[in-house]
């Protein structure tokens, strides 16, 4: 059984995931990473290149074909975008949404122009939020609310959810 986290950008997945792994004696495998390491580019270089679509189309490709047991796996915020991604990763796992408030997100991401962040030309984090909340949403096994938490009160939050809807 995998525990996959999705969420905006900056709202602690990968943070929050490593913290998990080693809590619950599971791997950790961070998507981006993963991306990164294929296209042997940052981030932000493959959307330069590739463009928001190519950039989603390439995350998707890879995220489909990722097969691991026992392990956290912390995605992209916009790996909600890929139906394959999504369907290949809630394969024999559960589905944990870390939800934060647009202004905490804003407050979190001071380099939202070089993160490599899949967003649209002109649009603010409150608008990629408007747009991608509905998908956590439905992907979401589980919901966990870490608006003003710290890292330790957010990763017992997932514990905490994880244990009450076993």
């Amino acid at each position: 059984m995998n525990i996959v986290l999705i969420g905006m950008p900056g709202c602690g997945k990968s943070t929050i995931g490593v913290l998990l792994a080693k809590a619950l004696l599971m791997d950790f495998v961070d998507c981006d990473l993963i991306i990164q390491r294929k296209q042997n580019k940052g981030l932000n270089d493959i959307i330069n290149i590739n463009g928001l679509e190519g950039f989603k189309k390439i995350e998707n490709n890879i995220l489909s074909a990722i097969t691991c047991e026992n392990s956290i796996i912390a995605t992209g915020g916009s790996a909600v975008y890929g139906k394959e991604a999504m369907e290949n990763l809630k394969k024999n796992s559960r589905t944990v949404y870390i939800k934060l408030s647009p202004e905490e997100i804003e407050g979190r991401i001071n380099n939202i122009t070089t993160r490599g962040i899949a967003m649209k030309e002109g649009w603010a984090i409150k608008d990629l939020y408007e747009e991608r909340a509905p998908l956590y949403e439905k992907y979401a096994d589980i919901i966990v609310d870490c608006t003003a938490n710290t890292v330790e009160q957010s990763v017992k939050a997932v514990i905490d959810a994880l244990i009450s809807k076993k």
